[in-house]
């Protein structure tokens, strides 16, 4: 029997599967950890990244696209948004395109926040990413790719048999 039989494939999709899980996990208790130091909630820290990430990605975001991303309910991103907005991580302006809407803002204590928090994560995983060549690395950031489209098709199924999170 060779080292490629169906058998050791399938232990090999487990224990990858099982590490990404892991992986999850512990992302989860970093982010628990730097919010709670910083007196906030998870869900105000996520926020934050969101929003910081649209505004670097030149993506207008509005309190109902926050929701979206977040899984959060109409008042409950009404909320967050208010605790942001008197905590001064976040403010809300009008769309110069189109002033019906409201797009939201990370004021310059969210953009530091944001950095105190992804950097020593990115460091530490810039550390791992060194241990790997460019082509091991391209595949990496594929598999990654495809997962998150994978957990993205995941959650729309759940949500096609009706059940929402939240």
């Amino acid at each position: 029997m060779s080292a490629d039989t169906p058998e050791r494939d399938a232990a090999t999709a487990v224990e990858l599967m099982t590490l990404m899980r892991r992986l999850t996990v512990e992302f989860d208790r970093f982010a628990e950890r730097f919010a709670a130091v910083h007196g906030l909630h998870r869900t105000d820290l996520n926020a934050v990244i969101v929003i910081t990430d649209a505004v670097r990605d030149g993506r207008p975001l509005t309190p109902g696209g926050l929701g979206t991303a977040l899984n959060l309910s109409a008042p409950a991103t009404t909320a967050l948004l208010n605790r942001l907005e008197q905590s001064g991580h976040v403010e809300r302006h009008r769309s110069p395109n189109d002033r019906r809407k409201i797009e939201l803002a990370p004021r310059e204590q969210a953009v530091t926040l944001a950095g105190r928090f992804l950097t020593p994560l990115t460091g530490h995983l810039s550390t791992a990413l060194d241990r790997f060549t460019d082509q091991e690395r391209e595949i990496i950031r594929r598999f990654l790719a495809t997962g998150i489209e994978g957990a993205v098709s995941a959650g729309h199924h759940l949500e096609r048999r009706g059940i929402r999170g939240g």
